[in-house]
């Protein structure tokens, strides 16, 4: 930062500290603005766009995505949020992450043509996100929607293909009170014409209304598409196409055959554009991986994290942890605006100890606040000061056999990475 208070040209971090500064608030849903700015920035794609919404399962969609397009030889930008570790993770270009002068280069083309209008920092960051793509001339894009779908700043780019994972309850002060009203604002990335892929399996009927109604081209996981598994592989069937000889997604989770049937199915919908062999589909399958997803990170004991923070997440993450043999501790830390009672539910009964933890910030939440929730239900719980804490004091409890757990936000896995990073997690 420069004595006057402006930015260095290369200092991201600078840039990012004063997008977070200049908007009162940190989500203005709406396309009003950021659309404004779209209109006189030099971004539109020249490319093909697969856009990708819903509750949860974005983050692996996207990641398949890029690593199957990756191994047929395209040049893939993808764009995500939010990030665990450094805001390049958001801005991937053929396999890597964005360089700071890039993204700062990106972030002043948009303030270049900005004007007064005022941009939240999401809608900044994806307006350079997209300026970044067409000017480092990306083959393919693949765009994660922030929040909801219908209103947020990626529904800028018109899809050629859109994919919805699965609707269940999150940000509903946002979004809608129920699966219904959150569908319908999911299904907004949806384009007349064009195919659009539902990997919910018993999707909300406003989603499927609003799809025949533009005239979308909707396959629906369980009917147009379908993953079959068997002992050692598994295929994937797309009508009447059949993707043989899977290997197991890189991922953990019987729900990440889903996710990546709905890969192959955005992949299949556009082949006339991006055509893409069966062996790469196998190769991407194979090595795309994401951070944060059931990511474990020592054993003996097993440690693992996931950013599971809604109740369908935590539904999936009690799945995975089912099988798993010895005792299961979680440090466990969550959001304000999130539903904790939805979240402790699917997993009573398998976790054996609790170790609540506070997160900081506007939208933190502290571990007193969640200990009632816990002592209600007759939860062993503990009460930590922060996730440092509520780790160190995990791993010191836990023996060889066991199972400790980290969840609950994006926030409390980056806190346990960061640890991780500086040999400093117990």
């Amino acid at each position: 930062m420069t004595p006057d208070g402006g930015v260095t040209p290369n200092d991201l971090a600078a840039w990012l500290a004063r997008l977070e500064a200049r908007h009162p608030t940190a989500i203005e849903l709406g396309l009003a603005r950021a659309g404004q700015v779209w209109l006189r920035l030099d971004a539109r794609p020249d490319y093909p766009v697969i856009t990708v919404a819903g509750t949860n399962g974005k983050g692996s969609v996207c990641a398949y995505l890029e690593a199957v397009l990756g191994e047929a030889g395209y040049r893939v930008g993808r764009y995500t949020s939010p990030h665990l570790a450094h805001f390049n993770e958001r801005i991937r270009v053929d396999g890597r992450e964005a360089a700071d002068a890039d993204i700062v280069a990106a972030l002043e083309a948009v303030e270049a043509v900005r004007g007064g209008v005022p941009l939240t920092y999401f809608e900044h960051t994806t307006l350079a996100a997209l300026w970044l793509f067409r000017h480092q001339c990306v083959e393919a894009a693949v765009l994660e929607v922030g929040l909801g779908g219908r209103l947020d700043a990626v529904n800028l780019v018109d899809a050629d293909c859109a994919v919805v994972t699965p609707v269940d309850l999150d940000h509903m002060d946002y979004l809608g009170p129920d699966r219904e009203a959150i569908g319908f604002e999911k299904a907004g990335i949806m384009r007349p014409g064009r195919p659009a892929i539902c990997a919910d399996r018993a999707p909300p009927a406003s989603l499927v209304r609003h799809a025949g109604a533009i005239g979308a081209g909707l396959q629906r996981l369980g009917a147009d598409f379908r993953p079959e598994i068997g002992a050692a592989d598994w295929c994937c069937r797309v009508g009447g196409r059949v993707y043989a000889a899977l290997p197991p997604p890189a991922m953990p989770g019987r729900h990440q055959y889903d996710n990546a049937a709905a890969a192959i199915a955005a992949i299949d919908a556009l082949r006339a554009r991006l055509p893409v062999s069966v062996a790469a589909v196998r190769a991407g399958l194979a090595r795309a991986r994401l951070p944060g997803r059931f990511q474990v990170i020592g054993t003996a004991p097993l440690r693992a994290l996931d950013v599971a923070h809604n109740p369908h997440a935590a539904r999936a993450l009690a799945a995975g942890l089912a099988g798993l043999p010895g005792r299961h501790l979680a440090v466990f830390a969550m959001l304000a605006d999130k539903d904790v009672a939805g979240v402790v539910e699917p997993l009573t009964g398998l976790i054996d100890h609790w170790y609540l933890a506070g997160l900081t910030g506007p939208r933190g939440r502290p571990a007193t606040d969640l200990a009632p929730l816990l002592a209600m239900r007759g939860l062993p719980h503990s009460v930590h000061a922060d996730v440092a804490a509520a780790w160190r004091m995990a791993c010191q409890a836990a023996g060889p056999a066991d199972t400790i757990i980290a969840f609950g936000s994006f926030h409390t896995v980056a806190e346990v990475m960061a640890l991780k990073a500086g040999n400093q997690d117990g």
